[in-house]
């Protein structure tokens, strides 16, 4: 990975916690556990999933930088969401969650040494797993939730988000 290409995903990292708010703005709080797409993740659960994922993953990324090859370990999102009641919990802490775990990490990520973001570890369910790798997962994660959570919001409130204006565009 070229230092602008990890430049670019670092932007996208520490974009993602306000697509999220953006996202989730308008959204009517009685209807955050609504499910208007069988068997996909209601909006509670997707915030609370990214909370849980941005610790998680400050985790590795923080063992991968301080421990010799370590075992990233795999885990179950299904479990987490049934098992820690994301359905029944107010997701005001685990947006909190999510901004502290991804500011604290960002500062790592800022500063992190070339020889650093070569740091070998091994995750029990993709193989060789490593901090660029990680950051390419991490920068995508918390945009392609807050889309979804876009798009659950345009179905419960049946309004579509505002297309965006280009630069140069007429109103």
């Amino acid at each position: 990975m070229t230092r602008r290409e990890r430049a670019r995903l670092i932007a996208q990292y520490a974009a993602g916690y306000d697509e999220v708010v953006r996202a989730l703005e308008g959204f009517p709080p009685g209807k955050l556990t609504a499910r208007p797409f069988r068997g996909k993740w209601t909006a509670a659960e997707l915030v609370h999933h990214l909370a849980d994922a941005e610790m998680t993953g400050a985790i590795r990324l923080r063992r991968m930088l301080v421990e010799d090859r370590p075992v990233i370990y795999g885990y179950d999102q299904e479990a987490f969401a049934s098992g820690l009641r994301y359905q029944e919990r107010a997701i005001a802490p685990a947006l909190e969650a999510f901004h502290a775990a991804r500011a604290t990490t960002l500062q790592l990520l800022e500063t992190m040494s070339d020889a650093e973001w070569a740091r070998p570890g091994w995750h029990t369910e993709r193989g060789p797993f490593g901090p660029e790798l990680w950051l390419r997962l991490a920068a995508a994660h918390a945009r392609n939730h807050a889309a979804q959570i876009a798009r659950l919001r345009a179905a419960v409130t049946g309004k579509a988000k505002p297309a965006k204006r280009r630069r140069g565009a007429r109103r």
